[in-house]
């Protein structure tokens, strides 16, 4: 494949999962010899990995929600702007977006200008504002989905549970490609030594129930709490690895059952720290999930060759398989998800034999940030030649630089 121009365009600020994805996928895109022209907000709200914004999170909250919408709408006019100066500037092949709610300005890019359009989309932003938060301007905001959904050349969600939500807003199935998220393999040739691991954060000796990500009171962290404290032999440890709104309870839950030293949650570190206090898991939690989710956590877990315990649903379906690399349970139904963690650990060479199928699966699967660039760039290489020769005249003279 001949190396590309691509123009890659997001709206992200906050330096969370969200920035996980666009620098794994865009590092690896150069790493194929594409040149990436990167159209974003000129500043980060902050400088570690949580689950909450910053400044522009807060300015948010602090507004009327239908004010704090149409502020985020008239973005969009900076955005176009911003693109198409990278447009007339570098002369892309494609437009790669990251899609957001109200950034209409990708697809009035392409209409204007021709220049084939790719969506990734992580999530159906409606649905999960409506949810979570409230939306001011109900009509509006459906109106910018669907507008970049049926507009765009070719739609990227990231399970085939959104794929199937994309499609009842009457996208064409056509142009929906899933591709899930993915682990740098480079980045872990041999899976980790567990025993080394424990010495090193001072948990020789215990049996080690571990979770990663941004906690929030949905995920009822609290059962691992509880699964440690049934335990009369004191060897079982929970090791919760980052942060968030449900810390409290936990803490709380543990000190009412007198394991507070048997519950470590690390608060935020480092993402490159992270990788080092999963390889001391013997057992990877995945207590609850976003029904239309690709975990990042759970490609973690894969590649380090861990026994995961996870919810039977369709996304996590999507990835595993029960019984093969991974034990899965009856979701929301704590008494099986005890009984998931309890069989492996009384079954060594069960719980060995997930743990290496499950890193089988990432390299089987193809769930890895080197694929999920290959597969983009197919994908903008095939859209790139439909389009020769019949680009907007617009187009063309951009090109040929008599605009």
């Amino acid at each position: 494949m001949n190396a590309m121009k691509i123009l890659y365009h997001h709206r992200t600020v906050s330096k969370d999962g969200q920035f996980v994805h666009i620098d794994e996928l865009t590092r690896q895109l150069r790493a194929l010899g594409h040149e990436l022209v990167i159209v974003s907000p000129a500043f980060t709200e902050q400088d570690d990995f949580s689950g909450e914004g910053g400044f522009v999170t807060r300015l948010r909250q602090s507004l009327p929600r239908w004010m704090s919408e149409f502020l985020e709408f008239c973005y969009c006019f900076v955005a176009f702007f911003k693109l198409r100066s990278a447009l007339k500037t570098h002369r892309p092949d494609c437009l790669y977006e990251r899609y957001n709610l109200f950034l209409p300005s990708g697809i009035w890019i392409k209409k204007l200008y021709g220049i084939p359009f790719v969506s990734e989309v992580n999530a159906p932003l409606l649905d999960e504002r409506t949810k979570f938060e409230g939306v001011g301007l109900p009509r509006f905001a459906r109106w910018t989905e669907h507008y970049v959904w049926r507009n765009a050349d070719v739609v990227l969600p990231v399970t085939k549970v959104l794929a199937d939500r994309i499609m009842r807003e009457g996208v064409d199935s056509s142009k929906i490609v899933v591709i899930h998220n993915g682990i740098d393999v480079n980045r872990f040739a041999e899976p980790p030594d567990v025993e080394a691991a424990k010495e090193k954060l001072g948990l020789t000796g215990k049996t080690v129930l571990g979770f990663t990500g941004f906690m929030r009171e949905w995920h009822h962290l609290e059962r691992v709490v509880e699964k440690v404290a049934a335990d009369d032999t004191g060897r079982r440890f929970a090791l919760l690895v980052g942060d968030g709104p449900a810390r409290e309870s936990i803490e709380k839950r543990a000190s009412e059952l007198g394991v507070s030293d048997r519950v470590r949650i690390t608060g935020v570190v480092d993402r490159a720290s992270v990788f080092d206090y999963v390889a001391a898991f013997d057992i990877a939690l995945q207590p609850n999930v976003v029904e239309y989710a690709s975990p990042l956590k759970m490609f973690e877990y894969m590649v380090l060759a861990k026994a995961i315990v996870a919810p039977d649903t369709a996304n996590i379906r999507e990835i595993l398989t029960d019984g093969v690399d991974c034990a899965m349970f009856r979701p929301g139904d704590t008494r099986d998800f005890y009984t998931k963690i309890d069989d492996l650990l009384a079954d060594d060479e069960r719980r060995a034999r997930l743990q290496q199928a499950a890193r089988r699966t990432v390299f089987d699967k193809g769930f890895t940030w080197q694929e999920n660039a290959r597969r983009v760039t197919g994908l903008c290489a095939d859209l790139v030649a439909a389009r020769q020769g019949i680009q907007s005249s617009s187009w063309t003279d951009e090109q040929s630089g008599r605009r």
